[in-house]
């Protein structure tokens, strides 16, 4: 402090009395008189400082875009465009054609990349139109290490209204269509990039879940989606929620592509220190664990599942979902595994503890006041979207506003609860581990009920009605950081059209730090077992399904086919 603490330049803007109005307008307390001039001068100081700061350059990684050009950035329009609004920008970047930087795991693969992830030189919208697009100078991590493992990336993937909702039509920039009906949520927050997955537009695609958002797209649209073990993917370059529950992962139609994406992606960066623990990068071998398998199709020997009883046993877990995923379970007796039901109470505390995290580190991340990370800021995005004004306030999407609002209010009303959750965080976490000790997995529905339809955009209470309930099972384990995948494994009636079947989502959960084991159960079940023949009628029952075309009937422009999924 000592080197800025010099004579006052007659242009600092501080004035006698700021210190005074701070603490009147922040805290409601006064100063003492006598210190005035004392706390004045030290204010015009480091004002001097963050002056001197702001001059200097910022500090980011730099892409190379010699190795990796981005061809024909465009926005998507007319016939170019998919499943409603699924693209947010198209463009192609090569992937690595040698093995010099990393394993070609993906090679030969296409992606997406939710929009939300920093692709340098390609515009952002975050889903939202409450401020210009905003251009991003580096890549994250997650892209270049995507590219390297030699998958050609060919556009960023629509987003939900800042990451803020798990229905698909909140972004400003569209609505995304579920591939097996037009009219029906394709889940999210990443919804453009299952939805493009489903269909067979891309092979895998690189989404974010701070509550259910790789999750709950995944299980609405019918594909494999792992939010990994918090940390395990680096999560630089990615505009972010609440850092404690930030994870990146990706979605793709088969567990062994996922375990592939895993293999690219995971390891730390040298930036963020979410990754700090997860090792080295390159080092896991988490797909050639799954094709090493002596027992072609593989079996489960000596697994032990554990069906969680909350994940079920709550009201909004409709009867068909339950039929769906309690058959799925009992396919694991065939391969050998031990399924037997357990209980953990806390698992029912999860929502509320994600509910207040989220408000109040998500509030003070979009008014700009997120901090306390090692790691890569995006300062290209804050100057883009701050100052607030009432005009760009006003376009946000109810559930941004409500977050801000919330947010704000608990930050004031309720001093000490955001550490409070915390620390009930680290029970669940060890609630689970307690029964993770004894079991490989837990195993339970992923959302509580098929994709709903569209909800309206106004009034505020109304946008949230589609969505209520869908993170039951999803969001506790971002907060407890648990690795948990998600599976199609059936299909069930929509709630307002029994002649639509959609798909159902079983989620496997287990142990801090044992991703291999979940992809390991997955990849089992995923092999042995055709889940598109699998329909729930009436009061959860069970019948075969022999036609797995006949689901795509209705799908958003054409483009779902059957044997692809």
């Amino acid at each position: 402090m000592s080197v800025f603490f010099k004579d006052i330049s007659p242009d600092n803007p501080v004035r006698k009395g700021d210190a005074e109005a701070l603490l009147e307008k922040h805290l409601g307390v006064q100063l003492d008189p006598k210190e005035s001039n004392d706390y004045y001068e030290l204010l015009a100081a480091v004002h001097d400082c963050a002056e001197h700061i702001s001059s200097l350059p910022d500090y980011q990684p730099i892409p190379d875009e010699q190795r990796y050009p981005r061809e024909n950035i465009r926005r998507p329009r007319g016939e170019e465009q998919l499943l409603g609004e699924a693209w947010a920008h198209k463009f192609l970047i090569r992937g690595s054609q040698s093995s010099k930087n990393s394993a070609p795991h993906l090679a030969g693969k296409t992606a997406s990349i939710k929009d939300c992830i920093a692709v340098a030189g390609v515009p952002q919208f975050y889903g939202s139109d409450a401020f210009e697009p905003w251009t991003p100078v580096t890549d994250a991590t997650v892209v270049t290490r995507v590219l390297d493992a030699g998958a050609d990336i060919i556009g960023t993937s629509t987003c939900e209204h800042f990451c803020n909702s798990t229905a698909s039509f909140t972004s400003a920039q569209g609505t995304v269509e579920n591939p097996h009906g037009t009219g029906y949520s394709a889940g999210g927050s990443t919804s453009g990039g299952a939805a493009l997955v489903a269909a067979g537009v891309t092979d895998i695609a690189i989404g974010t879940d701070q509550g259910g958002s790789i999750r709950v797209p995944s299980a609405l649209c019918g594909c494999v989606g792992l939010k990994p073990t918090h940390g395990l993917i680096p999560f630089t370059g990615i505009t972010s929620g609440d850092p404690i529950d930030d994870h990146a992962g990706p979605i793709a139609r088969s567990v062994l592509d996922v375990a592939r994406c895993l293999d690219a992606m995971a390891g730390y960066d040298g930036i963020d220190d979410r990754s700090l623990g997860a090792g080295k990068h390159g080092s896991f071998g988490f797909s050639e664990s799954l094709q090493s398998s002596a027992e072609l199709p593989p079996r489960l020997n000596g697994i032990r599942i554990g069906i969680l009883i909350e994940g079920f046993e709550q009201s909004v877990v409709t009867s068909d979902v339950k039929g769906v995923v309690r058959d799925a379970i009992k396919r694991f007796e065939e391969l050998g595994a031990m399924v037997k039901e357990v209980s953990v109470p806390d698992h029912l505390e999860g929502p509320a503890i994600w509910t207040i995290q989220q408000r109040i580190s998500g509030a003070l991340g979009i008014i700009g006041k997120a901090h306390g990370r090692r790691g890569l800021y995006l300062t290209e995005f804050e100057q883009a979207r701050l100052p607030w004004t009432t005009e760009n306030f006003a376009r946000l999407f109810p559930s941004t506003k409500n977050t801000v609002i919330n947010g704000l209010y608990l930050a004031d009303k309720f001093p000490g609860l955001y550490g409070r959750t915390v620390n009930i965080s680290r029970r669940i976490r060890d609630a689970y581990e307690r029964v993770l000790s004894e079991f490989d997995v837990l195993v339970m529905p992923t959302t509580p009920f098929v994709a709903p339809r569209h909800g309206s955009r106004a009034p505020p209470k109304a946008s949230f009605e589609p969505s209520i309930g869908l993170t039951t099972n999803t969001a506790v384990f971002d907060v407890t950081g648990h690795p948990a995948l998600s599976i199609p494994v059936g299909w069930a009636p929509a709630k307002d059209d029994s002649s639509l079947l959609l798909p159902v989502g079983m989620q496997i959960v287990g142990a801090l730090w044992q991703d291999r084991k979940v992809l390991q159960v997955g990849h089992a079940w995923e092999v042995n077992f055709d889940w598109k023949t699998r329909v729930s009628r009436e009061n959860g029952d069970l019948e075969p399904k022999t036609n797995g075309h006949s689901v795509a009937n209705g799908a958003g422009n054409g483009v779902v086919n059957g044997d692809d999924h």
